[in-house]
């Protein structure tokens, strides 16, 4: 294809709740909650809502309870992860069967498409419109220069449009917000900015990259700086996506209080995760324990282990390190990842998350899915 090489940034919109809406018709246009068994006297939060759902504040990682009292006539749906891999499926489909395009999926609703064209608007549309064809489900279309120009342009375009950001107009666009909304930059990377006198895009854009290092170290100093500027790579690299590692975790309807709990909890864990890495064909070579006590407050407990296919290995190291559970303290959550060593053809570097998400390993057919963490419920 000729004309210049774009990146654009496809992301379905509300898409859970879009795809719950798609299966029942009769709920189109009525606020819907989509979080936990779908029951908010449980302890969940809310994974996605429709925009009539959002007009009320109710936003994701909400408490599903919370979430029910500012929205009382809604409808509360449970997370149906396979409805959503199969519709996320079908759309990634769709977009690798356009004309010249190079895709890199982020997650189940969102994907670089890299592309050759002289009217990059035109595209989009061509996007929207065939993926609205084969899905019935809408999307933005961020367009730029970079990857992080397209990210950030798509939530411009928000509900089902087209924005462009580049070199030139990105100060103009971009330069009077809070550093906040900036891709990989979250309220915490904000709130240290800020006490450094950097609280715009354009004062992120104008700072000095050494003058980040004291308080961010010389990688990611530097790096803050280059978001500011919108600037950073433009290559979209259809490499496969392959999990570092796999995570499970549960939140307890009733807070666990014995050590019989705990290590009947952590052995359900340590065999679900197996599960997973089983299916990857390669070694745990590290753990991450996950405690939140009651009434809200997490804990991590890492190790390194020596490179192992034994699953009663790693269960006993697992357990191993359960033993720094405080005793007594009554535990809402547990989580347990298993990490391993990359391939040598995976896919180099990472891509910057919006702040405040977590990554859930999800089938070998696509990567993450941003899931936002727990939070406490009343």
């Amino acid at each position: 294809m000729s004309g210049n090489h774009w990146v654009l940034h496809v992301d379905l919109d509300q898409f859970i709740a879009a795809v719950e809406v798609l299966r029942r018709p009769e709920l189109a246009g009525k606020p819907v909650i989509v979080g936990g068994r779908g029951d908010p006297t449980e302890r969940a939060v809310v994974s996605t809502a429709s925009y009539e759902a959002r007009a009320f504040g109710v936003g994701s990682g909400m408490p599903l309870r919370i979430a029910a009292r500012k929205v009382p006539d809604a409808v509360i749906l449970p997370v149906d992860t396979e409805a959503y891999l199969a519709a996320s499926d079908v759309v990634m489909a769709t977009l690798r069967a356009q004309p010249g395009a190079v895709v890199q999926v982020l997650g189940w609703d969102e994907a670089f498409v890299g592309t050759q064209t002289e009217d990059p608007e035109a595209y989009a549309r061509h996007l929207q419109s065939a993926v609205l064809e084969q899905t019935q489900l809408h999307c933005s279309v961020g367009i730029g220069d970079t990857l992080v120009r397209a990210k950030n342009a798509t939530d411009l375009g928000k509900p089902a449009g087209v924005f462009r950001l580049t070199r030139e107009n990105w100060l103009e666009v971009m330069g009077a917000r809070p550093t906040r909304e900036l891709w990989g930059v979250g309220a915490k990377i904000s709130g240290r900015l800020a006490k450094l006198g950097i609280s715009t895009v354009a004062e992120l854009a104008a700072a000095d990259p050494q003058a980040l290092v004291p308080e961010f170290g010389p990688k990611m100093g530097p790096w803050y700086a280059e978001l500011g500027r919108g600037d950073g790579s433009s290559t979209v690299d259809d490499t496969p996506w392959v999990a570092r590692g796999h995570s499970r975790e549960t939140t307890f309807q009733q807070d666990l209080t014995e050590p019989a709990q705990v290590e009947a909890a952590v052995r359900e864990l340590a065999a679900n995760v197996l599960k997973d890495v089983a299916a990857e064909g390669r070694p745990v070579i590290g753990l991450t324990l996950k405690v939140r006590y009651a009434p809200f407050t997490t804990k991590t407990h890492a190790r390194k282990i020596p490179e192992t296919f034994d699953r009663d290995e790693v269960l006993a190291r697992s357990l191993d390190l359960a033993g720094a559970i405080e005793p007594g303290r009554p535990i809402r959550l547990l989580g347990l990842r298993a990490e391993m060593p990359m391939p040598d053809d995976a896919r180099k570097g990472h891509t910057p998350t919006r702040g405040g998400c977590r990554a859930r390993p999800r089938p070998a057919r696509g990567p993450p899915l941003n899931r936002p963490a727990e939070v406490p419920s009343p």
